[in-house]
């Protein structure tokens, strides 16, 4: 049995940001990591964040991901376990994972749990296609494992992923011949959209695709705009070739540590499925036990990384490090969280807080 302080369950921009935090306070902290290098999602982000200078506004996502690790590395407070699944939490708050060939007990005093989200899918039919991906899978294969994924790729879905995705296709080689949104606007920033029509791509918005055909692998996709009971119309269809087809269409919360501890865990539509209900700190209903990340609710990278700031701070303050500064420095987090979801951008996100604080939290 391990016996640490703060346990850190992933280590994506949300886990790194915990451990360092923590550690910053004076805590001993382990961060377990399924994949063999941390960074999650900021690996394969070759964009440039904006924002503030506290979010890292002008760095490329994996650069900013680089220099956490990096961060994490230097730290002695901080040990790593890489190539790490966690397998479970129980009532007795012992934790278990899958570490270098063993099946390992820990038992934290803390535990952060950052595990990030899934990709979600479509029901249509021939969506078991070969040549149907995420839009996360096909940004992996571009930017970290160097593959061209595809020659004329279909878009489905017009948020900040499937626009991002859609350049950084472009970038790679691959035409991306339409981008489709069911929504009657696009959901993704502005900044994102102007490029990729800049580049010549088109965006339809108020289209669905109806299915995916081909002999053994995608060879096109049948498309029509839909009325505003999300209904197809008759007449529009559309025949797209493509080779493969890109679901970007949005993500859900992988709460199942959560659910697992015991944590109240409620369906809420904003924050893009089942999430944890939470107090300012980030503390869930069950003592000791924090959140961060898309598994409190899908948000972009930066509020990720605050987020994992704030956790890691009221984690170790909990524990009685940094009693001088702990208070001002989560006070700082959650006026950053403010800002960063301040606009119209941030009502859906501020909805959803809404409802987790009558749930009884107040993320």
């Amino acid at each position: 049995m391990k016996q640490v302080e703060i346990l850190v369950i992933g280590g994506g921009p949300a886990g790194l940001c915990a451990s360092l935090a923590a550690s910053s306070l004076g805590a001993k902290v382990l961060m377990c990591e399924r994949d063999d290098v941390p960074g999650g999602q900021l690996v394969k982000q070759t964009h440039k964040f904006f924002g503030s200078e506290k979010q890292y506004a002008g760095d490329r996502g994996y650069q900013i991901g680089q220099m956490l690790v990096e961060k994490v590395a230097a730290d002695p407070n901080i040990e790593v376990w890489t190539d790490t699944t966690v397998l479970g939490y129980y009532e007795d708050g012992v934790v278990t994972c899958e570490h270098e060939g063993a099946h390992v007990k820990i038992k934290p005093q803390r535990t952060v749990i950052a595990t990030g989200a899934a990709e979600k899918f479509l029901s249509f039919p021939g969506n078991d296609l070969p040549g149907i991906y995420g839009a996360g899978a096909v940004q992996t294969l571009m930017n970290v494992s160097g593959v061209k994924p595809a020659e004329r790729v279909l878009m489905v879905g017009a948020g900040n992923i499937g626009l991002i995705v859609s350049y950084q296709l472009k970038q790679a080689g691959v035409d991306t011949v339409a981008v489709i949104e069911a929504l009657p606007r696009i959901g993704g920033y502005l900044v994102h959209a102007s490029k990729i029509q800049r580049a010549g791509i088109p965006v339809r918005t108020g289209y669905t695709i109806l299915e995916a055909y081909g002999n053994g692998k995608v060879e096109g996709a049948k498309i029509a705009k839909i009325d505003e009971k999300w209904q197809p119309i008759p007449g529009t269809e559309e025949d797209i070739k493509c080779d493969t087809i890109c679901l970007a269409v949005g993500l859900s919360p992988l709460t199942e540590l959560c659910w697992q501890a015991g944590c109240q865990v409620e369906f809420i539509k904003e924050l893009s499925g089942h999430v944890p209900i939470t107090d300012d700190f980030l503390e869930t209903t069950v003592p000791g036990v924090y959140v961060a990340g898309d598994v409190s609710g899908i948000e972009e990278a930066s509020s990720a990384m605050v987020e994992g700031r704030l956790a890691g701070l009221s984690a170790a303050a909990s524990l009685g490090y940094g009693k001088d500064v702990a208070a001002e420095q989560q006070k700082a987090a959650m006026a950053e969280l403010d800002e960063l979801r301040a606009g119209p951008m941030g009502e859906r996100i501020r909805m959803g807080l809404e409802k987790v604080a009558a749930k009884g939290g107040a993320k």
